[in-house]
């Protein structure tokens, strides 16, 4: 039995009954029914069911939100500004897809012509997480839904509301049965699926550990995937940056979503001149991020999504500590409502700054100049995302060729935008998601020529 609990009071909001056996190979079969239409539906059509579809999630905005909020305590305006983003995905999708999945010319040596096909694969297996439990979901299904394929989605098992209620959404924007569905299955079923010959494809958002599994089921079946997974993201502040702006969006950068995100900041590369200044000004402003109740337009900053979440966050506050660093901010928990936590002193070895800290701990790391600050940067196993203030832009751009990421934000918050390429390099992954690159992750590249 999956069950969803509010994290804010642990009342259990609903319970699911997984998928049967039967269930599943039913699912299986109407995924490859629909598909076998889907893929000669013609593309306009496919794009006016994506419009469609972002006008139900507008239209369902506030009860969506709710139900995210409730399910994985989300403060309920970041949770209306996730539908509202979701939208916004399949729009772009509909309105720049034919273009994007248009056949390009290209010269070959004696053809009389030869042209590139973008055709659609199958059936996709999505293997998704809680923390952005919409979003997650749709970046993948537009592109994969307007390119010809069908959607599988294995949600992470305390989200399974939002699971339903997308799959709900898509069919009342009018796509054909089958197209998208919702599979109430645990992990171990979800991997023994990839090998299934009805999936073609996989993509996870996850963590490293889970990625890594399910890489290694793939690679025995030979099918794609694409890989979205941890990241401990630096933002670099330098000594010629807005200290004041720059510790505004730090902290915007690290505590939404109460820290729950794989593109929030987490490592703070300050160098020394600014250093003090950037700690002051970041503490200054934490006061707004006090946890509450989610479900209150006055809230900032809700609950993280589980207890087991928290204690592993204390886990690696307390490793830092031991190890040196200092706590110049924090608080008790209440369950799990944890205080913004900031930590000065954090080096290399210390589990603050090699590890991925899912939740609202900043750990600020002091470098010596420009050089020393990228070099601390890219001391890491990941490599999703990275930020850096600084005045010049020059230098800025000359910096960013040397950051080991697969996105680098220069006085800008990390984030991911449909018309740009998502993903990371290293142990943050492979692959991208949204704009063509990601549209193109899951589709036959095909030539033809024409002798």
């Amino acid at each position: 039995m999956f069950q969803s609990i509010n994290p804010f009071d642990n009342s259990v909001v609903a319970e699911y009954t997984p998928f049967s056996e039967s269930q599943l190979r039913l699912a299986l079969q109407r995924a490859e029914r629909a598909y076998a239409s889907w893929r000669k539906t013609p593309l306009p059509h496919r794009a006016a069911l994506l419009r469609h579809a972002a006008d139900v999630l507008l239209r369902r905005r506030d009860s969506l939100a709710r139900l995210v909020t409730t399910e994985m305590g989300k403060a309920l305006h970041e949770s209306r500004a996730e539908v509202e983003k979701c939208a916004a995905g399949l729009t772009y999708y509909a309105e720049h897809g034919e273009t994007l999945l248009r056949p390009e010319r290209r010269d070959s040596d004696a053809a009389s012509g030869s042209y590139v096909r973008f055709d659609p694969l199958g059936p996709v297996l999505a293997v998704m997480p809680w923390n952005f439990p919409l979003w997650q979901v749709v970046r993948f299904a537009a592109p994969t839904l307007l390119a010809g394929n069908v959607g599988l989605l294995k949600h992470a098992s305390n989200v399974c509301g939002c699971a339903l209620a997308l799959e709900s959404v898509f069919r009342e924007a009018g796509f054909p049965e089958g197209c998208f569905q919702s599979l109430l299955i645990d992990a171990k079923t979800a991997s023994a699926l990839i090998a299934d010959p009805v999936v073609r494809a996989v993509t996870l958002t996850g963590s490293e550990k889970a990625g890594s599994a399910v890489a290694a089921e793939a690679g025995r079946a030979i099918k794609k995937t694409v890989l979205e997974l941890g990241g401990s993201d630096p933002f670099i502040v330098l000594a010629d940056a807005d200290v004041a702006i720059a510790s505004k969006v730090a902290r915007q950068a690290r505590l939404q979503n109460a820290g729950q995100s794989c593109i929030a900041a987490k490592r703070f590369i300050v160098v020394r001149q600014v250093h003090d200044e950037f700690v002051q000004e970041f503490i200054g402003g934490l006061a707004e991020y006090q946890p509450a109740d989610p479900l209150l337009d006055t809230t900032k900053m809700g609950p993280m999504a589980r207890p087991d979440l928290v204690d592993d966050l204390e886990k690696q506050l307390q490793a830092s500590l031991e190890a040196g660093a200092e706590l110049a901010a924090g608080g008790d928990r209440r369950g799990c409502l944890m205080p913004p936590l900031v930590l000065t002193g954090v080096r290399p070895g210390m589990a603050a700054f090699d590890e991925e800290t899912f939740g609202p701990l900043a750990a600020v790391v002091e470098a010596y100049d420009d050089a020393h600050a990228i070099e601390l940067a890219n001391l890491s196993r990941y490599g999703l995302g990275a930020a850096i203030w600084t005045r010049d832009l020059e230098k800025a751009q000359r910096l960013a060729a040397d950051l080991e990421s697969g996105n680098v934000f220069i006085n800008a918050m990390v984030k991911s935008v449909p018309s740009l390429p998502f993903g990371g390099v290293k142990q943050s992954g492979y692959g991208r998601e949204l704009s063509d690159f990601g549209l193109r992750e899951f589709v036959n590249v095909r030539t033809v020529y024409i002798g």
